[in-house]
């Protein structure tokens, strides 16, 4: 597990890198229009969104190392290949191809970790090591991202792509370093398993909604800060500071909250609750400033943290304790397309909410939260009653414990 987590850490510093560039890169080096490059980006978001619960199935038929060394192979040759843009059809193709596998990926890489590791709470604290791996790459990654515009020339950004393709090389290497896990037999495809599982993809629906959280910070916090208050718009920042430290920090032992199905519901209910609260919170701000403005933008941040790793440890143990074993890449594919989904509207949520009602705006976030959260008990305890007996004996033991 030590080398999936340092390529998961040197693979997300990659992704940081990219992150912070792309936008830049798409349109001055390129020359693409900021529409060409938001319909390509909504178009291989859509086509990874479809592909996830395939590609899981394949890779629980082919075995999740092998498929995710493919994968990974494959987006690195993909982001090579940017160079080679000279217009809307090779941006379209380059695109698709990096874009679209890292839904699907991120399923097959969870699905991989949980068949390396059978104990429950195990599982979720690896889980939750990955993802402190992926904040401090993300972060450093970030960092250099910053250097990259700062020099602001084709050189840098070709430089920025080269170090971002080896990271996805180092990612394949060190994923090879773990053995295969054990094939565990179907009784059916893992495609018809999941979208015939009602109780799965409903939990996995409802629990997706609270993904709203990262589009919170990334377009709520920041639209609001300069459209209705006069707070520094830095503030904003800090706040992103604060909670990348909350993760890496709190992560993996906010991981025990999901051991169980029970207590996982449970925390996904909190999760909503603190999510709506920091919602409420600062809608309170409106045309504030000051110490005291900043004080409750600052709480409302920390509520924020503590409901993203709530819903982050509520998504894994709702997610892996009631996935079907042998299909465990097409369950995986099913929840993270959930959470791409939200993801892909979330930006648009905020700004239309936050943009168009200000205020008000914050209230019905923090409704949809509290709505989404309400029947996630009652649904898992549905989910649970589906599963194999021998599941349901553990997951109760684990509540007793």
């Amino acid at each position: 597990m030590r080398s999936l987590l340092w390529g998961r850490g040197v693979s997300a510093l990659g992704d940081g890198l990219w992150f912070t560039i792309w936008a830049l890169y798409f349109t001055r080096i390129l020359g693409l229009s900021p529409v060409t490059v938001g319909a390509g980006m909504a178009v291989a978001s859509a086509v990874g969104m479809a592909a996830a619960v395939p590609l899981g199935a394949f890779a629980d038929r082919a075995g999740t190392r092998s498929v995710l060394v493919v994968v990974t192979l494959v987006r690195a040759a993909a982001m090579a290949g940017y160079p080679a843009v000279r217009g809307t059809w090779s941006f379209l193709a380059v695109t698709i191809l990096f874009t679209a596998l890292a839904t699907g990926g991120t399923a097959v890489r969870t699905a991989l970790v949980t068949g390396l590791v059978a104990d429950p709470a195990c599982r979720m604290r690896v889980l939750a090591q990955q993802r402190v791996a992926q904040h401090v790459g993300y972060a450093v990654g970030a960092g250099l991202g910053a250097l990259v515009l700062t020099a602001d020339a084709p050189w840098a950004y070709t430089l920025a792509i080269a170090g971002n393709v080896v990271s996805f090389l180092v990612l394949a290497g060190t994923t090879l370093l773990v053995p295969a896990p054990a094939a565990v037999p179907a009784r059916r495809s893992g495609a018809r398993a999941v979208l015939g599982d009602r109780p799965y993809l409903c939990v996995a629906g409802v629990t997706a909604v609270l993904s709203l959280c990262w589009a919170m910070l990334s377009a709520g916090l920041p639209l609001w800060l300069s459209g209705s208050t006069r707070l520094p718009l830095g503030l904003g920042g800090i706040v992103v500071v604060l909670s990348s430290v909350g993760i890496a920090v709190f992560q993996v032992p906010f991981a025990r909250f999901g051991r169980t199905t029970t207590r996982a519901a449970r925390t996904a209910v909190v999760s909503g609750v603190l999510l709506a609260a920091s919602c409420l919170l600062l809608a309170t701000t409106s045309g504030g400033a000051g110490a005291g403005a900043v004080t409750v933008v600052v709480l409302a941040a920390v509520l924020h943290v503590v409901g993203e790793l709530s819903y982050v440890a509520a998504n894994w143990g709702l997610s892996v304790r009631l996935m079907r074993e042998e299909a465990k890449g097409a369950y995986q594919g099913a929840s993270e397309a959930a959470t791409a989904t939200v993801q892909m509207v979330g930006p648009g949520v905020f700004t239309l909410a936050i943009g168009g009602l200000g205020a008000w705006g914050w209230v019905l976030v923090a409704g949809v939260f509290l709505v989404a959260v309400a029947p996630i008990p009652r649904l898992a305890r549905w989910a649970a009653r589906t599963r194999e007996p021998a599941a349901m004996l553990g997951d109760r033991a684990g509540d007793a414990s």
